[in-house]
């Protein structure tokens, strides 16, 4: 549902300076179509960005590329170092330390 109220330039939710926490599982093959949005979200709507992948996502190489590229990819985009430990996620709740989280891909 839409409500005009919320409604500002165009867009249903304004992003600027929202903290999101945009997490990569995974589907490898999405990473290509999933990393742009990242740079739009930081560059087109200033959101700050707190990258965060799965223990396979920030580990493993597959057809779809090496995880260390995409790694060095998501670092620049964001400017943060991805945070890719249960140790390194378990703060992100009890601190609130984004506005907003994004599982991508989220499967059903």
């Amino acid at each position: 549902m839409i409500y005009k109220g919320h409604m500002k330039g165009g867009r249903i939710l304004e992003l600027y300076g929202k903290k999101i926490g945009f997490v990569l599982t995974g589907s490898f093959c999405t990473f290509k179509k999933t990393i742009p949005k990242i740079k739009e979200l930081v560059e087109k709507e200033g959101a700050e960005i707190i990258p965060i992948m799965s223990y396979n996502s920030y580990n493993l190489d597959t057809k779809f590329g090496k995880a260390e590229d995409f790694i060095k990819e998501i670092e620049e985009i964001t400017g943060k170092e991805i945070i890719h430990t249960i140790q390194g996620a378990e703060p992100i709740g009890p601190k609130k330390m984004t506005d907003v989280m994004v599982v991508a891909p989220c499967s059903r």
